[in-house]
């Protein structure tokens, strides 16, 4: 299974920051602990309290930051490096859940506010908005990013949940001996969900139908992707039914409501923006 989904970026030869989601810290920390060598070569410590975090993200996201940074900016997709926006010295991990290039920020706590403030006055004039969890999660919905806790577990796979891409074969790690067939997957497959009607809206746990009314699975998550302006559902279906185009029907609030299997990320497919 897929037991936790967060990033790792490397600080110095022998220093590693571990982000992971807000509600799935003290998980990651127990599982990560309980695996971590036992020598004294590896020291663990939580500094969710020492930092503060900001997601700055969208198409003038380097335009607001080269107003306020001397910093060279140009490190690329999935690289890390210290800058200093303002007068604020923070980590800028160069990722994304929202599939639009930018930036996580990482100051030390008690410059916190001086950042926000720094960086609402300099994306006043490129129409900077703060946007909460709905808006991010509508957002990596129609990038076809994977929620851990509902869309993937411990009790998925990362080949039929669409991860494959991160599994390397050519090493031993946990777990290696129990994954299924690279070219098949499980006997399951998690697949993107586009609803007939725009305005009908699965939160999670819908039955999933066929036109002859057999159950055949439920949503794990869903929401409005506002982006491109239709309904998306995440589901994990039959392998047989997962090609693109499959006919399905969702029950939202008691309504049977037409849905069809779409290949996913719906949204910039090849990740263009997200390296932009």
């Amino acid at each position: 299974g897929i037991e936790c989904d967060f990033t790792i970026t490397r600080l110095a030869s022998d220093r590693f920051l571990i982000v992971t989601g807000t509600a799935f810290g003290r998980h990651d920390m127990s599982w990560i602990s309980s695996h971590a060598p036992t020598d004294g070569s590896v020291t663990i410590r939580d500094v969710t309290s020492s930092l503060a975090c900001f997601g700055l993200w969208g198409p003038n996201a380097r335009s607001i930051v080269e107003s306020v940074s001397a910093d060279d900016l140009s490190f690329r997709f999935m690289q890390a490096r210290q800058i200093t926006i303002g007068e604020v010295p923070c980590w800028a991990l160069r990722v994304t859940y929202v599939g639009e290039s930018g930036w996580e920020l990482y100051p030390a706590a008690e410059f916190g506010l001086r950042l926000w403030d720094t960086l609402v006055q300099a994306g006043a004039p490129f129409g900077l908005v703060p946007g909460g969890y709905r808006a991010i999660d509508s957002l990596r919905l129609e990038k076809g990013y994977r929620a851990w806790g509902s869309d993937i577990t411990n009790d998925t796979d990362p080949y039929s949940s669409g991860l494959g891409f991160a599994v390397r074969l050519d090493h031993e790690f946990i777990g290696r001996d129990a994954l299924p067939d690279p070219s098949t997957g499980g006997e399951q497959s998690l697949c993107c969900l586009v609803l007939a009607d725009s305005q009908s809206v699965a939160m999670g746990n819908e039955p999933v139908s066929l036109p002859t009314g057999e159950i055949v699975g439920r949503i794990t998550s869903g929401g409005q992707g506002y982006s491109l302006g239709v309904s998306i559902a995440y589901s994990w279906l039959p392998r047989a039914l997962a090609d693109p185009g499959t006919a399905v029907s969702v029950e939202v609030f008691g309504v049977a409501v037409a849905a069809e299997v779409r290949a996913d990320p719906l949204y910039d497919p090849t990740g263009a923006r997200v390296r932009a």
